[in-house]
């Protein structure tokens, strides 16, 4: 009788482990929007700590946004394209009375689509516009449609996507979420702070899975040694 015991003691445990280690993996996702970066005049790009609507340009600077999955803003994916200004306004003189933005405009993969949707290929633009426009406004004059949400949350450049802001997806199996991620002043901008409070870590997770083995492992040398 002891033997059996002991014998279904690991199963259980491994259960319980797998079920821990299981609930974590639900817990992984990522949102899906237009993220927004700016050239930083050389070859890179930074991530914008302030939404289009507010950021005013000078002249000669490059804008760009990027839609992808991603889980925060150290996890978003950067436009494919380098912020090259000469390159991308090479066709549209300068005006007096006006200054030029360089916009990268980067709609994803496939993988970071929404369901029934294509997105269209990634372009560039050269913006002429007032001295005191916004990326916003200069965006708007070479990209529409746009389309922002109640909180001004930029959730279509160009018509693409055609539904859906901000929303929630399992990074694992591309399925849509019912609670949409906060936005801020940024397009969709997020910090990792915004993870807490969403499930155990992973350092967690793999803690208690080790915990759990362990104990499995004593109670049974335990009952042999009887």
């Amino acid at each position: 009788m002891r033997r059996t015991r002991s014998t279904a003691v690991l199963p259980l445990l491994a259960a319980a482990v797998l079920t821990v280690l299981g609930a974590g993996s639900a817990q992984a996702a990522g949102y899906r929007y237009w993220s927004f970066w700016e050239g930083d005049g050389g070859t890179a790009w930074t991530y914008a700590t302030q939404g289009p609507s507010l950021v005013r340009p000078d002249d000669g600077a490059v804008q760009g946004f990027r839609f992808a999955v991603s889980e925060d803003s150290q996890d978003a994916a950067r436009p494919r394209r380098a912020p090259d200004f000469a390159a991308i306004c090479a066709g549209t003189p300068a005006q007096d009375g006006r200054k030029r933005i360089a916009l990268v405009i980067d709609p994803g993969t496939a993988s970071d689509a929404p369901d029934g949707e294509e997105p269209p290929a990634p372009r560039t633009a050269c913006a002429r516009v007032a001295p005191d426009a916004s990326t916003a406004q200069a965006l708007a004059s070479v990209a529409k449609p746009l389309r922002y949400d109640g909180s001004a949350m930029l959730c279509a450049i160009s018509g693409y996507p055609r539904s859906g802001c901000g929303e929630q997806v399992g990074r694992d199996t591309g399925s849509t979420g019912e609670t949409p991620a906060p936005a801020s002043s940024s397009t969709a901008a997020r910090d990792s702070g915004d993870d807490q409070g969403g499930g155990p870590s992973a350092g967690v997770l793999v803690g208690t899975g080790a915990v759990l083995l362990l104990g499995a492992a004593a109670v049974l040398r335990a009952r042999r040694r009887r």
